[in-house]
Protein backbone atom coordinates (compact mmCIF):
# COMPACT_ATOMS: atom_id res chain seq x y z
CA UNK A 1 0.00 0.00 0.00
CA UNK A 2 3.28 2.76 0.24
CA UNK A 3 2.30 3.49 -3.51
CA UNK A 4 -0.82 5.13 -2.76
CA UNK A 5 -1.07 8.78 -2.87
CA UNK A 6 -3.55 11.03 -1.17
CA UNK A 7 -3.99 14.91 -2.10
CA UNK A 8 -7.03 16.16 -0.72
CA UNK A 9 -8.69 19.62 -0.55
CA UNK A 10 -11.36 21.97 0.84
CA UNK A 11 -14.80 23.62 -0.23
CA UNK A 12 -14.64 27.05 -0.72
CA UNK A 13 -16.44 29.25 1.22
CA UNK A 14 -17.16 32.62 -0.96
CA UNK A 15 -16.95 34.93 2.37
CA UNK A 16 -16.47 38.38 1.07
CA UNK A 17 -17.05 40.26 -2.46
CA UNK A 18 -19.18 37.60 -4.48
CA UNK A 19 -19.45 38.11 -7.70
CA UNK A 20 -16.22 40.13 -7.95
CA UNK A 21 -13.19 38.19 -9.13
CA UNK A 22 -14.13 38.53 -12.98
CA UNK A 23 -14.14 42.44 -12.62
CA UNK A 24 -10.79 41.90 -11.45
CA UNK A 25 -12.02 43.27 -7.96
CA UNK A 26 -9.86 41.58 -4.66
CA UNK A 27 -12.16 38.84 -3.42
CA UNK A 28 -11.98 37.12 0.22
CA UNK A 29 -12.30 33.25 0.26
CA UNK A 30 -12.29 30.90 3.15
CA UNK A 31 -11.28 27.29 2.97
CA UNK A 32 -13.56 25.05 5.23
CA UNK A 33 -12.92 21.71 6.66
CA UNK A 34 -15.03 20.00 4.13
CA UNK A 35 -12.52 18.49 1.96
CA UNK A 36 -12.27 15.79 -1.30
CA UNK A 37 -9.76 13.33 -1.27
CA UNK A 38 -7.89 11.58 -3.82
CA UNK A 39 -6.46 8.14 -3.79
CA UNK A 40 -3.99 7.27 -6.72
CA UNK A 41 -1.90 4.63 -7.55
CA UNK A 42 0.88 4.56 -9.98
CA UNK A 43 0.35 2.19 -13.11
CA UNK A 44 2.12 1.26 -16.58
CA UNK A 45 1.70 2.82 -19.24
CA UNK A 46 -0.59 6.42 -20.01
CA UNK A 47 -3.75 5.84 -19.05
CA UNK A 48 -5.89 7.62 -16.37
CA UNK A 49 -8.65 5.99 -14.97
CA UNK A 50 -10.68 8.04 -12.51
CA UNK A 51 -13.50 6.75 -10.41
CA UNK A 52 -16.00 8.83 -8.04
CA UNK A 53 -17.23 6.76 -5.58
CA UNK A 54 -20.21 9.45 -4.76
CA UNK A 55 -21.68 9.56 -8.55
CA UNK A 56 -21.67 5.69 -8.37
CA UNK A 57 -23.66 5.88 -5.57
CA UNK A 58 -26.03 8.28 -6.74
CA UNK A 59 -26.12 5.85 -10.36
CA UNK A 60 -24.51 9.31 -12.07
CA UNK A 61 -21.60 8.71 -14.82
CA UNK A 62 -18.82 7.84 -12.31
CA UNK A 63 -15.93 7.00 -14.63
CA UNK A 64 -13.42 8.33 -17.26
CA UNK A 65 -10.26 7.06 -18.65
CA UNK A 66 -8.33 8.90 -21.08
CA UNK A 67 -4.65 9.19 -22.57
CA UNK A 68 -2.03 11.66 -21.57
CA UNK A 69 -2.08 14.05 -24.25
CA UNK A 70 -4.53 16.43 -25.78
CA UNK A 71 -7.61 15.00 -24.87
CA UNK A 72 -11.27 15.61 -25.71
CA UNK A 73 -14.00 17.77 -23.80
CA UNK A 74 -17.08 15.83 -22.90
CA UNK A 75 -20.59 16.59 -22.26
CA UNK A 76 -20.86 19.70 -20.16
CA UNK A 77 -21.59 18.69 -16.69
CA UNK A 78 -19.41 15.40 -16.86
CA UNK A 79 -16.65 15.27 -13.75
CA UNK A 80 -14.35 14.37 -16.31
CA UNK A 81 -13.59 17.09 -18.05
CA UNK A 82 -11.90 18.97 -15.31
CA UNK A 83 -9.32 16.55 -14.72
CA UNK A 84 -8.79 16.33 -19.08
CA UNK A 85 -8.82 20.02 -19.41
CA UNK A 86 -6.18 19.61 -16.78
CA UNK A 87 -3.71 17.23 -18.01
CA UNK A 88 -4.70 19.11 -21.14
CA UNK A 89 -2.74 22.22 -20.38
CA UNK A 90 -0.12 20.81 -18.09
CA UNK A 91 0.98 18.27 -21.30
CA UNK A 92 1.31 21.88 -23.11
CA UNK A 93 3.21 23.64 -20.36
CA UNK A 94 5.44 20.42 -19.62
CA UNK A 95 7.21 19.37 -22.45
CA UNK A 96 10.14 18.22 -20.72
CA UNK A 97 8.25 16.82 -18.30
CA UNK A 98 6.78 12.86 -18.24
CA UNK A 99 2.87 11.65 -16.56
CA UNK A 100 2.30 8.31 -17.12
CA UNK A 101 -0.54 5.83 -15.82
CA UNK A 102 -2.59 6.40 -12.55
CA UNK A 103 -5.69 4.80 -11.24
CA UNK A 104 -7.80 7.36 -8.99
CA UNK A 105 -10.20 7.06 -6.51
CA UNK A 106 -12.03 10.08 -5.63
CA UNK A 107 -14.30 10.91 -2.10
CA UNK A 108 -15.79 13.84 -1.70
CA UNK A 109 -17.46 15.67 1.36
CA UNK A 110 -17.83 18.48 -0.53
CA UNK A 111 -21.62 18.39 -2.26
CA UNK A 112 -21.93 19.34 -5.79
CA UNK A 113 -23.27 22.57 -7.18
CA UNK A 114 -23.67 23.94 -3.84
CA UNK A 115 -21.60 27.39 -4.02
CA UNK A 116 -18.88 25.58 -2.22
CA UNK A 117 -16.69 25.03 -5.35
CA UNK A 118 -16.39 21.39 -5.81
CA UNK A 119 -15.05 21.55 -9.20
CA UNK A 120 -12.08 23.37 -8.14
CA UNK A 121 -11.60 21.65 -5.24
CA UNK A 122 -11.48 18.67 -7.56
CA UNK A 123 -9.22 20.56 -10.30
CA UNK A 124 -6.67 21.86 -8.02
CA UNK A 125 -6.71 18.51 -5.67
CA UNK A 126 -6.02 17.00 -9.38
CA UNK A 127 -3.37 19.02 -10.36
CA UNK A 128 -1.96 18.96 -6.98
CA UNK A 129 -1.51 14.95 -7.32
CA UNK A 130 0.03 14.88 -10.66
CA UNK A 131 2.58 17.52 -9.30
CA UNK A 132 3.73 15.71 -5.82
CA UNK A 133 3.78 12.53 -7.88
CA UNK A 134 5.25 13.78 -11.04
CA UNK A 135 7.83 16.43 -9.69
CA UNK A 136 6.74 19.25 -11.29
CA UNK A 137 7.17 21.57 -8.12
CA UNK A 138 4.32 23.97 -8.47
CA UNK A 139 3.41 25.96 -5.70
CA UNK A 140 0.19 26.82 -4.60
CA UNK A 141 -0.29 29.77 -7.13
CA UNK A 142 1.40 27.68 -9.97
CA UNK A 143 -1.21 25.18 -8.83
CA UNK A 144 -4.50 27.30 -8.72
CA UNK A 145 -3.56 28.62 -12.19
CA UNK A 146 -3.06 25.67 -13.72
CA UNK A 147 -6.17 24.52 -12.19
CA UNK A 148 -8.15 28.01 -13.28
CA UNK A 149 -7.17 27.69 -17.14
CA UNK A 150 -8.28 23.84 -16.95
CA UNK A 151 -11.80 25.03 -15.96
CA UNK A 152 -12.25 28.62 -17.31
CA UNK A 153 -10.37 28.41 -20.69
CA UNK A 154 -10.92 24.32 -21.47
CA UNK A 155 -14.09 23.66 -19.55
CA UNK A 156 -15.68 26.92 -20.49
CA UNK A 157 -16.49 27.65 -17.35
CA UNK A 158 -17.40 31.30 -17.21
CA UNK A 159 -15.29 32.05 -13.47
CA UNK A 160 -12.94 33.96 -12.14
CA UNK A 161 -10.12 32.99 -9.92
CA UNK A 162 -11.74 33.06 -6.65
CA UNK A 163 -12.49 29.27 -6.44
CA UNK A 164 -8.95 27.70 -7.60
CA UNK A 165 -7.12 30.02 -5.46
CA UNK A 166 -9.41 30.01 -2.33
CA UNK A 167 -8.94 26.43 -2.22
CA UNK A 168 -5.20 26.00 -3.26
CA UNK A 169 -4.31 28.51 -0.26
CA UNK A 170 -7.15 27.61 2.16
CA UNK A 171 -7.20 29.64 5.38
CA UNK A 172 -8.57 33.61 4.66
CA UNK A 173 -6.70 35.29 1.83
CA UNK A 174 -7.17 38.75 0.22
CA UNK A 175 -6.78 37.13 -3.76
CA UNK A 176 -5.98 40.48 -5.38
CA UNK A 177 -7.41 39.63 -9.31
CA UNK A 178 -5.22 41.85 -11.43
CA UNK A 179 -2.24 40.33 -12.77
CA UNK A 180 -0.06 39.06 -10.79
CA UNK A 181 -3.07 37.88 -9.04
CA UNK A 182 -1.22 38.21 -5.26
CA UNK A 183 -2.68 36.24 -2.64
CA UNK A 184 -2.58 38.07 1.11
CA UNK A 185 -2.97 35.58 3.93
CA UNK A 186 -5.42 37.54 6.53
CA UNK A 187 -4.41 36.90 10.55
CA UNK A 188 -7.87 37.09 11.68
CA UNK A 189 -9.00 33.12 11.32
CA UNK A 190 -10.40 32.40 14.43
CA UNK A 191 -13.28 32.09 12.34
CA UNK A 192 -16.88 29.43 12.57
CA UNK A 193 -19.33 29.49 9.83
CA UNK A 194 -22.34 27.61 9.58
CA UNK A 195 -22.76 26.52 6.63
CA UNK A 196 -26.17 25.25 4.65
CA UNK A 197 -27.19 23.49 1.17
CA UNK A 198 -30.09 24.69 -0.20
CA UNK A 199 -30.55 21.81 -2.30
CA UNK A 200 -31.33 24.07 -5.33
CA UNK A 201 -28.45 23.10 -7.65
CA UNK A 202 -27.03 25.95 -10.17
CA UNK A 203 -24.15 26.45 -12.40
CA UNK A 204 -21.98 29.09 -12.94
CA UNK A 205 -22.07 28.91 -16.38
CA UNK A 206 -25.87 29.91 -16.24
CA UNK A 207 -24.99 32.84 -14.15
CA UNK A 208 -21.74 34.75 -15.15
CA UNK A 209 -22.45 35.50 -18.21
CA UNK A 210 -25.75 37.21 -17.95
CA UNK A 211 -24.56 39.36 -15.11
CA UNK A 212 -21.31 40.28 -17.11
CA UNK A 213 -23.33 41.40 -20.66
CA UNK A 214 -25.71 43.31 -18.23
CA UNK A 215 -22.83 45.31 -16.93
CA UNK A 216 -21.17 45.60 -20.44
CA UNK A 217 -24.90 47.19 -21.33
CA UNK A 218 -24.84 49.53 -18.64
CA UNK A 219 -21.12 50.60 -19.49
CA UNK A 220 -21.57 51.35 -23.15
CA UNK A 221 -24.57 53.40 -22.04
CA UNK A 222 -22.20 55.04 -20.16
CA UNK A 223 -19.09 55.79 -22.93
CA UNK A 224 -21.85 57.21 -25.10
CA UNK A 225 -22.94 60.30 -22.80
CA UNK A 226 -21.49 62.79 -24.26
CA UNK A 227 -21.39 65.24 -21.06
CA UNK A 228 -19.03 62.58 -19.53
CA UNK A 229 -15.40 63.72 -17.88
CA UNK A 230 -12.64 62.82 -19.71
CA UNK A 231 -11.46 61.83 -16.31
CA UNK A 232 -14.26 59.49 -15.60
CA UNK A 233 -14.20 58.31 -19.12
CA UNK A 234 -10.81 57.37 -18.29
CA UNK A 235 -11.62 55.31 -14.97
CA UNK A 236 -14.55 53.28 -17.72
CA UNK A 237 -14.66 51.10 -20.74
CA UNK A 238 -16.57 48.79 -22.56
CA UNK A 239 -16.48 45.48 -20.61
CA UNK A 240 -16.95 44.73 -16.89
CA UNK A 241 -13.34 43.83 -16.63
CA UNK A 242 -12.35 47.59 -17.74
CA UNK A 243 -13.03 49.45 -15.48
CA UNK A 244 -10.94 51.17 -12.67
CA UNK A 245 -13.90 50.03 -10.38
CA UNK A 246 -11.58 51.33 -7.16
CA UNK A 247 -11.25 54.79 -8.75
CA UNK A 248 -14.94 55.02 -9.20
CA UNK A 249 -17.53 55.85 -6.31
CA UNK A 250 -21.58 56.11 -6.44
CA UNK A 251 -21.06 59.71 -6.51
CA UNK A 252 -19.37 60.24 -10.12
CA UNK A 253 -21.40 58.31 -11.81
CA UNK A 254 -24.79 59.85 -10.00
CA UNK A 255 -25.10 62.07 -12.64
CA UNK A 256 -25.44 59.74 -15.87
CA UNK A 257 -27.30 56.89 -13.98
CA UNK A 258 -29.89 58.41 -15.16
CA UNK A 259 -28.86 57.01 -18.82
CA UNK A 260 -29.16 53.44 -17.97
CA UNK A 261 -31.60 50.85 -18.14
CA UNK A 262 -32.66 49.73 -14.38
CA UNK A 263 -31.16 46.23 -15.08
CA UNK A 264 -27.79 47.86 -16.14
CA UNK A 265 -27.98 50.26 -13.32
CA UNK A 266 -28.10 48.07 -10.64
CA UNK A 267 -25.16 45.55 -11.84
CA UNK A 268 -22.93 48.50 -11.47
CA UNK A 269 -23.97 50.32 -8.05
CA UNK A 270 -23.96 46.16 -6.59
CA UNK A 271 -20.23 46.39 -8.03
CA UNK A 272 -19.26 49.66 -6.26
CA UNK A 273 -21.04 49.07 -2.93
CA UNK A 274 -20.01 45.48 -3.04
CA UNK A 275 -16.02 46.79 -3.12
CA UNK A 276 -16.65 49.07 -0.46
CA UNK A 277 -17.81 47.23 2.31
CA UNK A 278 -15.47 44.42 1.36
CA UNK A 279 -12.67 47.09 2.15
CA UNK A 280 -14.36 47.69 5.78
CA UNK A 281 -14.33 44.27 6.55
CA UNK A 282 -10.17 43.59 5.42
CA UNK A 283 -9.61 46.00 7.67
CA UNK A 284 -11.39 43.74 10.51
CA UNK A 285 -9.37 40.75 8.95
CA UNK A 286 -6.00 42.71 8.88
CA UNK A 287 -6.16 43.67 12.61
CA UNK A 288 -6.67 47.06 11.94
CA UNK A 289 -9.12 49.52 14.03
CA UNK A 290 -11.95 51.01 11.68
CA UNK A 291 -13.35 54.33 12.47
CA UNK A 292 -17.10 55.22 13.83
CA UNK A 293 -17.30 56.98 10.65
CA UNK A 294 -16.24 54.15 8.54
CA UNK A 295 -18.96 51.92 10.11
CA UNK A 296 -20.97 54.53 9.98
CA UNK A 297 -20.40 55.57 6.18
CA UNK A 298 -20.85 51.92 4.73
CA UNK A 299 -23.08 49.91 7.11
CA UNK A 300 -25.47 52.93 8.16
CA UNK A 301 -26.03 54.70 11.40
CA UNK A 302 -28.62 51.63 13.05
CA UNK A 303 -25.37 49.34 12.76
CA UNK A 304 -23.14 51.60 13.95
CA UNK A 305 -24.86 52.43 17.32
CA UNK A 306 -25.51 48.54 17.54
CA UNK A 307 -21.70 48.31 17.14
CA UNK A 308 -21.43 50.68 19.98
CA UNK A 309 -23.38 48.56 22.36
CA UNK A 310 -22.05 45.47 21.56
CA UNK A 311 -19.30 44.08 24.32
CA UNK A 312 -15.80 44.70 23.18
CA UNK A 313 -14.59 41.06 22.15
CA UNK A 314 -17.27 40.77 19.91
CA UNK A 315 -17.66 43.87 18.15
CA UNK A 316 -14.93 42.95 15.25
CA UNK A 317 -17.22 39.70 14.45
CA UNK A 318 -20.38 41.70 14.53
CA UNK A 319 -18.92 44.30 11.84
CA UNK A 320 -17.75 40.90 9.64
CA UNK A 321 -21.01 39.90 9.97
CA UNK A 322 -23.21 43.34 9.27
CA UNK A 323 -20.65 43.19 6.34
CA UNK A 324 -21.84 39.93 5.30
CA UNK A 325 -25.62 40.97 5.77
CA UNK A 326 -24.92 44.00 3.65
CA UNK A 327 -23.89 42.02 0.77
CA UNK A 328 -26.24 39.65 0.84
CA UNK A 329 -28.96 42.39 0.37
CA UNK A 330 -26.88 43.50 -2.53
CA UNK A 331 -26.64 40.10 -4.32
CA UNK A 332 -30.75 40.07 -3.65
CA UNK A 333 -31.71 43.13 -4.66
CA UNK A 334 -28.63 44.35 -7.10
CA UNK A 335 -27.73 41.33 -8.50
CA UNK A 336 -30.81 39.46 -8.28
CA UNK A 337 -29.19 36.15 -7.69
CA UNK A 338 -30.58 35.00 -4.64
CA UNK A 339 -34.02 33.22 -4.22
CA UNK A 340 -36.77 33.40 -1.80
CA UNK A 341 -35.73 30.21 -0.10
CA UNK A 342 -32.05 31.52 0.36
CA UNK A 343 -33.20 34.37 1.68
CA UNK A 344 -35.42 32.24 4.24
CA UNK A 345 -32.31 30.15 5.30
CA UNK A 346 -30.10 33.51 5.87
CA UNK A 347 -33.11 34.89 8.00
CA UNK A 348 -33.87 31.44 9.93
CA UNK A 349 -29.50 31.91 10.97
CA UNK A 350 -29.72 35.51 11.81
CA UNK A 351 -32.69 34.93 14.10
CA UNK A 352 -30.79 31.72 15.76
CA UNK A 353 -27.58 33.85 16.32
CA UNK A 354 -25.37 34.25 13.99
CA UNK A 355 -23.57 37.27 12.90
CA UNK A 356 -24.15 37.60 9.54
CA UNK A 357 -25.02 35.68 7.00
CA UNK A 358 -25.35 35.56 2.84
CA UNK A 359 -24.97 33.28 -0.12
CA UNK A 360 -22.37 31.37 -1.21
CA UNK A 361 -20.85 30.97 -4.91
CA UNK A 362 -22.62 32.51 -7.86
CA UNK A 363 -26.18 32.07 -6.63
CA UNK A 364 -29.69 31.32 -7.76
CA UNK A 365 -29.67 27.99 -5.58
CA UNK A 366 -26.58 26.46 -3.83
CA UNK A 367 -25.66 27.26 -0.24
CA UNK A 368 -25.23 29.72 2.65
CA UNK A 369 -23.01 30.91 4.93
CA UNK A 370 -23.30 32.66 8.53
CA UNK A 371 -20.67 33.61 10.73
CA UNK A 372 -21.53 32.22 14.22
CA UNK A 373 -19.75 32.54 17.66
CA UNK A 374 -19.02 29.32 18.42
CA UNK A 375 -19.67 25.57 17.39
CA UNK A 376 -22.79 25.63 19.94
CA UNK A 377 -24.37 28.50 18.19
CA UNK A 378 -23.52 26.98 14.74
CA UNK A 379 -25.44 23.98 15.72
CA UNK A 380 -28.22 26.05 16.90
CA UNK A 381 -28.05 28.05 13.55
CA UNK A 382 -27.81 24.76 11.45
CA UNK A 383 -30.80 23.58 13.08
CA UNK A 384 -32.73 26.88 12.44
CA UNK A 385 -31.57 26.36 8.56
CA UNK A 386 -32.82 22.64 8.40
CA UNK A 387 -35.97 23.83 9.78
CA UNK A 388 -36.50 26.58 7.21
CA UNK A 389 -35.72 24.22 3.99
CA UNK A 390 -31.76 23.11 3.84
CA UNK A 391 -30.87 19.85 2.75
CA UNK A 392 -27.70 19.38 4.44
CA UNK A 393 -25.09 21.62 6.78
CA UNK A 394 -22.49 21.49 8.47
CA UNK A 395 -20.49 23.60 11.08
CA UNK A 396 -16.94 24.61 9.75
CA UNK A 397 -13.62 26.11 11.53
CA UNK A 398 -10.93 27.26 8.79
CA UNK A 399 -9.78 24.56 6.88
CA UNK A 400 -6.00 24.14 5.76
CA UNK A 401 -5.34 24.63 1.78
CA UNK A 402 -4.88 21.72 -0.73
CA UNK A 403 -2.21 19.18 0.30
CA UNK A 404 -0.56 15.57 -0.15
CA UNK A 405 -1.72 13.71 3.34
CA UNK A 406 0.69 11.60 5.20
CA UNK A 407 1.24 7.72 4.36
Amino acid sequence: MSNLIVVSAPARADFLNTHQDYKELPVVPVGLDLRIFLTARPVDGDTITVRSEDLQEYDEHSTDSFQVGQNEILEKGFFGNYLRAAVNVIVERETQKTISGLEISVRSHIPIGSGLASSAALTVAFVALLSHQFKLGYDRKQLAEVAYVAESERVGTHCGRLDQYGVSFGGVIKLNCKPPYRVDRLPFTNLTFTVADSGIRHSTQDVHPKRQLEIDRGLMALMASKNLPRRLRARLGYTFDQPDWHALSEKMLQPFLSTLDEEAKKRILFTIRMNQSTDLAIKILRNKRVTKREIVSTLGDETGYRIRKTPKHAREYLILGEVMNKQHALLRDLYEVSMPKIDGMCSAALAAGAYGAKLSGAGMGGSIIALVEDERIGRKVLDACLSAGAKNGWVSRVGEGVRVEPP
